[in-house]
């Protein structure tokens, strides 16, 4: 019996390290693509005049280009490291996440690399990267509604109908949901 209780732990170090990879590897892929090497197409990121001339704009982008990283590196650590999976379809997370920013918001991720984007288009005044963030947000609230939230629901079933009662998907709670199950299991 001992030797079967050792081998789950084991088991979820190996998955954790391939979860780990494959987090950091599709961080690079997706985010990195999406919101760096596209914007980046876009506007070379060459500064142009600020949007209606006003230069504070400037530093709300770079205010959102920071927090946006954070917190996409932040929701990247916590699928591997909690969920023990990734955010790929491919090598999904084992265990739903609902810690960190998922406390105040469903898609953190989508939230944080659009918010990248719109730091882009205002630190650079370019209205093409405007547009690209606006379309790209269209697109994540498609894949959500069609495949993603179906998905979870089909996945872990009532955990992720609780969640979804009290976190909202795209604005984010100003008090963070406190999940009554999680100390429970703790």
């Amino acid at each position: 019996m001992k030797a079967q209780g050792q081998s789950a732990p084991a088991h979820d170090r190996i998955r954790r390290a391939f979860a780990l990879l494959g987090t950091a590897l599709f961080l690079v892929l997706a985010p990195g693509f999406v919101a760096g090497l596209v914007p980046w197409w876009i506007s070379r990121w060459q500064f142009r005049a600020p949007f209606a001339g006003y230069a504070p704009l400037r530093v709300i982008g770079g205010v959102l280009i920071a927090v946006g990283t954070f917190v996409v590196l932040d929701s990247f650590a916590r699928f591997a490291l909690q969920g023990l999976g990734t955010p790929a379809p491919v090598f999904p997370t084992k265990h739903l996440v609902v810690q960190g920013c998922y406390r105040r918001v469903r898609n953190p991720m989508y939230v944080a690399v659009v918010a990248v984007i719109l730091g882009q288009a205002l630190l650079f005044g370019n209205l093409r990267v405007l547009e690209y963030a606006a379309l790209l947000w269209l697109l994540m609230h498609l894949f959500v509604l069609l495949y993603e939230e179906p998905t979870l629901r089909k996945t872990f079933g009532a955990e992720y109908e609780r969640f979804c009662a009290n976190v909202p998907r795209w604005t984010p709670r100003l008090t963070p949901w406190r999940n009554d199950t999680e100390s429970r299991h703790a």
